[in-house]
């Protein structure tokens, strides 16, 4: 649709707040009416946005885990396409991952980092249950990693890109593999 198309255009280019529903409507050659006829607040229109350019990301990574081949190659395979993807397009990243928007887009967002964590789920519980990755929770681990990629991600200005994805790459290899015991002092 073109109302969508023009909207996730300015929030690629600009973030959600100078996608005003005006710009939408004259980037997609329509009347703002119309766009309020298939979208009845702008909160409706960018959760839209949201989704689709989502889901696009989230099968991305999805795709790059699948196949044959060690989990720990198809998890740095994931994460390694989720950094450069994410540094590809630095604003987008930033509007899908941290921008402070409605709570109907923020509703979206935490759907979409579920669907982030249960794809790599999927490759941690195939090498835990094959022996190639010591015991853990699958779920809690891929919630971890996601939660720690996306925080990198929103504050990767500083970084060298290819040190920074194979920084998140070897961090998130590390954390599926080494077991670390802590030692509780008596009190």
């Amino acid at each position: 649709m073109r109302i969508v198309r023009a909207a996730f255009d300015l929030v690629r280019r600009g973030g959600y707040r100078e996608a005003s529903v005006a710009a939408v409507a004259a980037g997609a050659g329509v009347a703002t009416g119309t766009v309020y006829r298939h979208f009845p607040s702008k909160a409706e229109l960018f959760a839209e946005v949201f989704r689709v350019a989502s889901q696009h990301e989230v099968d991305a990574v999805a795709a790059a885990m699948v196949g044959p081949g060690l989990t720990t190659a198809r998890v740095a395979a994931g994460v390694e396409t989720f950094g450069r993807r994410a540094l590809r397009g630095r604003r987008l990243a930033w509007a899908l991952l941290a921008e402070p928007v409605d709570p109907a887009v923020e509703a979206e967002r935490l759907v979409f980092r579920h669907a982030y964590a249960d794809a790599f789920a999927s490759a941690l519980k195939e090498g835990v249950a094959e022996g190639e990755l010591p015991p853990q929770d699958p779920e809690f681990t891929a919630a971890a990693l996601v939660g720690a990629i996306g925080e990198v991600l929103t504050r990767a200005s500083d970084f060298d890109e290819e040190a920074l994805v194979a920084s998140l790459v070897r961090f998130c290899l590390r954390s599926i593999t080494e077991e670390t015991h802590v030692h509780h002092r008596a009190a």
